[in-house]
Order: structure tokens, then C-alpha cells, then sequence
């Protein structure tokens, strides 16, 4: 449902200068309504990006991020991309180019399983690890589930989907900041912990990859005990700790101890 205050309608106005449909058409006096079921607001430059800077605004990135555009309803799609168009934090790319994105961005009525194998396709045809902005209704979490197989993904309802909330998501994703909603953070919570119950657990395994024993006897090198004192806190033999340490500088191409808990630290490991 539109906000309260804000009037509804659809746009069916003539096309831009380069043949693309021109932005939603903003009626004076009255806010912006929705475009095919998704909220649509005046697309605005957000603070640094062009136009007169702010105070405090933030510098306008490097380069934009370049997204590839993916919706069911064509009338959503063309006024998105004209929006999009007017944004310089984003690149919208042509077809011939989408194998170049960083990021697909899907709008949907409701989230099924052929959005999942959408998503799948679009990963197998980009150039380059991808993440997702998906915008719909509906998802479950066997929905999720499958998705998130396939890069990382932030999910936006369509009510709650305007051009600012789409830009922020998109530019955000490459940096690993990901938007879901509540229910959706708790699945893959759950579907964690019921992997490290039943999957890693019962086989010695940790979720970072590491042995039981390997983030032991790291924790321990953290603490600074020595190799003798790691065998006495552990009950194993020095030789055993040994061949411990050295399994994991192996693993993780890892110069010496003090580089092993670094970096354990560091991508918490530890």
C-alpha cells in the first residue's frame, strides 16, 4: 500500500529524448505514487552526487556501480530504468553488456522458484562473482535458501521499494552490506545453526572451516602458551600439537604461528 498521503497512479507518458520512457510523471501538489504495484518517488541525487553539494556529504564514489536490470512487468521495468538513468551512482547497462555487472538488480510480483533459477542463470553468464537486489513479495525460506547459493542478496518488498532504497541497496552490496527483512535473517540463522548441529559438529568441523582442535590449539597460540603447554592444557602430545599448527599454516598458506592467529583473528576465526 502507498504511504499515507500519497496518491496512486501509473504511468503512461511519452519517451524520453533518447527514446527511453521518460522518469514517472510527477503531478504538481501531488506525491508520486506506484508504478505496476512499486512504490515510485521522485528519483533524487543523493548528497555529493552532482548538483549543489551538501553540507558533510559524502564524496561521490570512483566509479559507478554497473547493474543489470531484470522485471516481469515491462511498465515497472522501463520507469525504473529511467529513473536509474538519472542516478550517477549507478550504470545501467545495456543487454550487450549485462555479462559486465556487479550487480543484478530483480523486481518481481512474487518471489517463486523461477526467480531462484533466474538468479542461477545470471550468475552463470556474468563475468564476475555477482550479488543480487531483489525486489518482490512473497519470498520463503526455501526461496532464500536456494538464492543466496547463488551470490549475495539483499530483498526489498515492493511496497517498500523506491528509487533511493534501490540505489542504496545496490551501491551497498559490493561493499558486503546486505538489507533483508527480519524473518528472513532469522532462516539463515536457523539454517546455520542446524548445519553446524548436524553436518559440522558430528564430524569435527567448524563453520570457518577449521577442525575443532585446529581453533583450539590457534586459541591458545593467542593466548601466548607455548607448543608444551598447549600439549599439557590439551592432553595431546607436542608432536600432535605440531602437526596441528602446522595443518593449518598449510591449509592457509600461512608464514608462522604468530601470522596463524593474526589471521584467525582477523577473519574471526577465533
Amino acid at each position: 500500500m502507498p504511504e499515507e498521503g500519497m496518491a496512486t497512479m501509473r504511468y503512461y507518458g511519452p519517451a524520453g529524448a533518447d527514446g527511453a520512457p521518460a522518469a514517472p510523471a510527477l503531478v504538481p501538489g501531488v506525491a508520486p505514487g506506484v508504478v505496476g504495484g512499486m512504490t515510485v518517488r521522485r528519483p533524487s541525487r543523493a548528497p555529493g552526487y552532482g548538483g549543489t553539494p551538501t553540507s558533510g556529504g559524502a564524496p561521490a564514489p570512483a566509479e559507478p556501480t554497473p547493474v543489470w536490470v531484470l522485471a516481469d512487468d515491462p511498465v515497472t521495468r522501463d520507469a525504473l530504468l529511467a529513473g536509474l538513468r538519472r542516478r550517477p551512482e549507478v550504470t545501467v547497462l545495456p543487454p550487450e553488456q549485462t555479462a559486465d555487472a556487479q550487480v543484478v538488480l530483480m523486481l518481481v510480483d512474487r518471489v517463486t522458484g523461477r526467480t531462484v533459477n533466474r538468479m542461477r542463470e545470471a550468475a552463470e553468464t556474468a563475468h564476475r562473482d555477482v550479488g543480487f537486489v531483489l525486489v518482490g513479495d512473497g519470498m520463503q525460506q526455501h526461496h532464500l535458501l536456494g538464492a543466496v547459493a547463488h551470490g549475495p542478496v539483499s530483498v526489498i518488498a515492493r511496497r517498500d521499494a523506491d528509487f533511493d532504497r534501490i540505489v542504496r541497496a545496490v551501491t551497498a552490496l559490493p561493499a558486503g552490506r546486505l538489507e533483508m527483512p527480519r524473518e528472513a535473517i532469522g532462516w539463515l540463522a536457523g539454517r546455520l545453526r542446524t548445519i553446524h548441529r548436524d553436518v559440522l559438529g558430528p564430524r569435527g568441523l567448524t563453520s570457518t572451516g577449521l577442525e575443532v582442535r585446529e581453533v583450539e590449539v590457534i586459541k591458545l597460540l593467542a593466548e601466548g602458551l607455548d607448543t608444551t603447554e598447549i600439549a599439557k592444557r590439551m592432553n595431546y602430545s607436542e608432536r600432535t600439537v605440531n602437526s596441528i599448527i602446522h595443518g593449518v599454516l598449510t591449509q592457509w598458506q600461512l608464514r608462522n604461528r604468530a601470522h596463524a592467529v593474526a589471521f584467525a583473528l582477523r577473519t574471526g576465526m577465533v
